[in-house]
């Protein structure tokens, strides 16, 4: 369904002569089919997320080096790239509704200190998937446990 949604959005952007929505989807597109043939399967839906969330991450990544060497030009075109992907994943999950699930799944597994960081992680990506980046729920769990 995604995939067939990406497809539909790329010829969109064809027509529109949108070069920059054109380049992220067919970068997207790109990465599934890489997927598929080095696994030798059909990606599913969760793990065509999983993939967006990929390159929305490696594009923050950039978007901090951008920002330090100075490059307005690159922070742009990184920012509107972010944007076209994050319309693709689903609501992001705010600071106090991260927190508030994370408690209760620390709360769940009987987590006391950050020696139980390896589960809690383990079972928040699980739970919580692309809705919010490994990062920021790292942050969250370090900040409970301790």
């Amino acid at each position: 369904m995604l995939k067939e949604k990406l497809l539909e959005d790329l010829k969109n952007s064809m027509k529109e002569k949108n070069t920059i929505r054109k380049n992220v989807i067919q970068m997207v597109r790109a990465a599934i089919l890489q997927f598929e043939k080095d696994k030798g399967l059909q990606v599913e839906d969760g793990k065509i997320l999983e993939i967006i969330a990929k390159e929305v991450k490696t594009r923050k990544d950039s978007l901090e080096e951008f920002k330090k060497a100075d490059r307005e030009d690159l922070i742009k075109q990184a920012q509107e790239e972010i944007a076209i992907l994050e319309e693709y994943l689903p609501k992001q999950l705010t600071k106090e509704e991260l927190t508030s699930k994370i408690k209760e799944i620390i709360q769940k597994i009987g987590a006391t200190s950050i020696k139980d960081m390896g589960p809690v992680m383990k079972e928040a990506k699980a739970q919580i998937g692309t809705a919010a980046d490994g990062k920021t729920i790292n942050e969250v769990v370090k900040e409970i446990l301790n």
